[in-house]
């Protein structure tokens, strides 16, 4: 069996203090058998509607022969596009099992109004769409949804024949589709969104874009009787243990890909972790990292570096390290597992996302009210410059905003870079993050917008109030309208940019934001200052 955990330093003396007790209370086999008291009184109600992820590669196995028949039956028609459109939980597992097999799935999970553009008016005639949501009600979902369905009208083409629905049994969504006759693909309504990797939400898409979902899900079963067992020799148990045990905790979870063969797992995790733990004032928040990213070689104490490695027997972690292996069906288990684990250690409801819907609800408001465009502060050249007052006082340059901000941020904190941006055209955005790692020495996230708020948002608004937040936005030169919708794409991006920033503000934490008059010329500039700085 593939799967190993090996831990040193830190990491083994967190184990160490936490793994007998574990065993004792027979935390992994209660967890299998569902048992919903297992994180306190005040998450009972909630989680136990929610561990349906414990036993869900035998509970999807039925899935698999309907999702290979549509397949077979969009590739005699020479459809062969699979994009996917959905949010959080329902695009980051399908995009790292098509990546990692190595086969194309189109993730649409941005409001941007240019990417969206670019999704939906492409190669039309060979594209078939899963809409994945669990409830229907998602706001950006339903508007890609719409988007298509306009697309193929405009083509043709009848969109009951492209267009297929992954969600809960009973949703609005459900009905509404099955009565328009659009196929339904049901999953099961007791696990949650960042737990639903080997459910509907990660197999259709990944199945319909030519993966091996069987052996996906073969993987993942044969790993559940392990990671229940009530032994020191449990994978999920240490790993859980090591990342959230440390006296005091390590808030950071450095997560590196070094030679596992899986690709942008990081992504995954980094919702299922922060989400699951982010809240009252605690959790872990993960920081995706390359091998030589800044971090690594810094002293950062609250900073915990997990390896994802070919084999962690012949691997031995090094330093306050933790080293993981195994395919990305034993892994999706086992890290589900370990934040269940984390959540007992912390101290906190793994199931909820008390924070997610404050930014959501904010986004709205602004969408209802409309209000006059917020002048800025100062224009460079295709910078704007807008943000919090103790930023701005005194200052009127980039640079020197981006240098109050890294000041402004406390001993313990991080920085989050939220480029609400299109991510296929701005890429280099991602040059940004190890440069500020550079200068800040401190954990430097980097998250595309809107998708980091159905992940580490919960985290940002949750968890310890010590991050500084660099948001980028982008001026885009076309918009997208919504079908029936009193919005279009662009300014739904703005209102979400905009309300997550309010709701950042209103927890007492600075932000920095920075709008590209020029997206390809305001992205130049803005990495060329950063070099400068």
């Amino acid at each position: 069996m593939s799967l190993k955990v090996a831990t040193s330093g830190a990491a083994t003396a967190a184990v160490q203090s936490h793994l007998d007790r574990l065993i004792d209370s027979k935390f992994a086999s209660r967890l299998f058998a569902q048992d919903a008291t297992l994180w306190g009184p005040e998450a009972e109600d909630e989680s136990s509607k929610r561990l349906g992820w414990t036993n869900a590669a035998e509970v999807s196995q039925p899935l698999v022969a309907d999702i290979m028949t549509l397949r077979d039956e969009l590739q005699a028609a020479g459809i062969d596009r699979i994009v996917l459109c959905g949010m959080g939980g329902s695009s980051l597992a399908p995009e790292v099992m098509t990546r990692t097999g190595g086969v194309e799935l189109v993730v649409l999970d941005s409001t941007n109004p240019s990417q969206v553009a670019q999704i939906v008016n492409d190669q039309i005639e060979r594209t078939a769409v899963v809409v994945s949501s669990k409830s229907g009600s998602t706001v950006e979902t339903d508007s890609q949804r719409r988007a298509f369905l306009a697309a193929f009208a405009e083509a043709g083409i009848d969109p009951t024949e492209r267009l297929f629905i992954v969600t809960d049994p009973g949703s609005p969504l459900e009905q509404q589709s099955r009565a328009d006759g659009f196929r339904v693909f049901l999953a099961d309504p007791s696990v949650g969104g960042r737990f639903s990797a080997l459910t509907a939400f990660g197999l259709v898409p990944a199945g319909l874009a030519g993966l091996d979902i069987q052996s996906l899900l073969n993987a993942a079963a044969n790993v559940a009787d392990e990671l229940a067992a009530d032994s020191p020799q449990n994978p999920g148990l240490v790993l859980g243990a090591a990342m959230a045990g440390a006296e005091p905790i390590k808030t950071y979870l450095g997560i590196v890909e070094s030679g596992s063969g899986i690709v942008g797992f990081g992504d995954w995790a980094e919702q299922l972790i922060a989400e699951s733990t982010g809240k009252h004032d605690k959790g872990l928040l993960p920081v995706v990292l390359s091998e030589d990213a800044p971090e690594i070689g810094l002293p950062i104490p609250d900073l915990t570096i997990v390896r994802l490695v070919a084999d962690a027997a012949e691997t031995p972690a090094l330093g306050d390290e933790i080293n993981v292996s195994g395919t990305l069906g034993e892994q999706l288990l086992l890290w589900e597992v370990a934040v269940a684990v984390a959540g007992e250690i912390i101290g906190i409801n793994p199931y909820d996302q008390p924070d997610v819907e404050s930014a959501k609800a904010a986004a709205r408001e602004l969408l209802d009210a409309t209000p006059a465009p917020e002048a800025p502060a100062f224009v460079e050249g295709h910078i704007e410059v807008r943000g919090s007052e103790s930023l701005l006082a005194g200052h009127a340059s980039v640079a020197a905003v981006i240098d109050a901000l890294l000041a402004a941020m406390p001993e313990n904190g991080y920085v989050a870079i939220q480029a609400y941006a299109n991510r296929n055209d701005l890429n280099a955005l991602t040059q940004s993050r190890d440069i500020i790692a550079h200068r800040a020495r401190r954990p430097v996230t980097f998250g595309w917008g809107p998708r980091f708020l159905h992940s580490t948002g919960q985290f940002h608004k949750g968890g310890p109030k010590v991050g500084v937040f660099l948001q980028i936005t982008t001026s885009e030169p076309t918009d997208v309208t919504i079908a029936d919708r009193p919005f279009t794409f662009g300014e739904l991006i703005r209102a979400q940019a905009a309300g997550d920033a309010a709701v950042l503000e209103q927890h007492n934490m600075p932000v920095l934001r920075l709008n590209f008059t020029d997206p390809v010329a305001g992205t130049e500039a803005f990495l060329r200052i950063l070099q400068e700085i």
